[in-house]
């Protein structure tokens, strides 16, 4: 088929984007397809060398970025024409944050009947708020950690965010790969963590910290793949312990018991549910010492790297990255959005 993937973009997780995007750029060329990769910050910029180091490729220092940021947003607009004029049969949403998982770029491609893989743009648009997210997922009996949504990062009320106990977990409301996020252990790191949060989003959440280990459960069709234990570096899970090779430990399948391993992946497949998710997906969960999960998110785009989750689940399976992005293509055709 004659896919294009959509990389890059404006988020402030356009690098991992863009090393996604390469990845399944090479993957399904593989697997036998016409690829095109494009940079949606810059329209219709096609990226040609999917072997290039990320440096190579054009990257947005910050100044640079917040100046031309609603230009380079606007550049999508050239992107979705350059693929109805090149006849693409699939757009491959390779995007991270921002409006590539928020539900716009969702909406955009159907309005103008283009094929895409993925979850549609209102599973996008709840699956990027955590706040919402966290209360569809109570509505349906999957368990969350205590939270309270913050609307300003000078006022609020922080008797109410001390109630959830410390450590606690300071983080914005709609960003993903932790960016923005703030383990406070101390009332005096409260309002510093606020205000890193506000820098990535209009709202922000206060949410008690579940001990434990973190786990995910990666959803492939309506299928459950094999649960993962990361074991980051530092303690949490961050950016630099996500995206660095040899930052984080990863046990594949997760060493559990049968029973917690089922349950694991029942919360994950009935939060994928009822978020309205379609394609593939990863639910993250912290598993506490008692072995109970709470829920953190689904992330309705989830990585596509060296060392990200679902091609290490689905590998546990005996799927291979260019069997799992080609069913993925398969799956949107199946299931047009039009």
């Amino acid at each position: 088929m004659k896919i294009a993937v959509l990389l890059g973009g404006t988020s402030a997780e356009r690098d991992v984007s863009v090393v996604s995007g390469l990845a399944i750029s090479k993957a399904l060329s593989e697997a036998g397809h016409e690829v095109t990769a494009v940079d949606c910050a810059f329209g219709d910029k096609i990226i040609t060398n999917w072997d290039a180091d990320i440096n190579e490729i054009i990257h947005l220092e910050h100044s640079d970025f917040e100046s031309r940021k609603q230009e380079l947003d606007r550049n999508i607009i050239q992107t979705v024409q350059f693929l109805i004029a090149q006849n693409m049969e699939v757009a491959f949403i390779a995007l991270h944050g921002g409006y590539g998982e928020n539900g716009q770029i969702q909406a955009l491609l159907d309005m103008m009947k283009i094929t895409y893989t993925g979850s549609t743009a209102l599973a996008s648009s709840i699956g990027m708020n955590k706040h919402i997210s966290k209360i569809l997922f109570q509505k349906h009996q999957i368990d969350v950690a205590p939270w309270i949504k913050i609307d300003s990062p000078q006022d609020y009320n922080i008797h109410e965010i001390e109630k959830l106990g410390y450590p606690l977990v300071i983080k914005p409301n709609d960003q993903g790969s932790t960016v923005g996020l703030t383990i406070v252990e101390e009332p005096d790191r409260i309002n510093s963590a606020l205000q890193l949060a506000f820098q990535f989003s209009d709202t922000a959440l206060a949410e008690q910290f579940i001990p434990g280990k973190e786990v995910t459960v990666s959803i492939l069709g309506e299928q459950a793949l094999p649960v993962i234990e990361i074991i980051p570096e530092h303690g949490i899970y961050d950016y630099e312990c996500k995206y660095q090779k040899g930052k984080s430990k990863y046990i594949v399948p997760a060493e559990l018991t049968k029973q917690v391993t089922h349950k694991l992946q029942q919360q994950a497949l009935k939060a994928y549910q009822a978020l309205g998710c379609r394609h593939y997906a990863r639910v993250d969960f912290r598993l506490s010492p008692k072995n109970h999960p709470f829920c953190l998110e689904v992330n309705t785009l989830p990585g596509m790297t060296a060392t990200s989750l679902v091609p290490k689940a689905a590998k546990a399976l005996g799927i291979e990255f260019p069997e799992l992005v080609d069913r993925i293509v398969k799956m949107a055709i199946e299931n047009k959005n039009f």
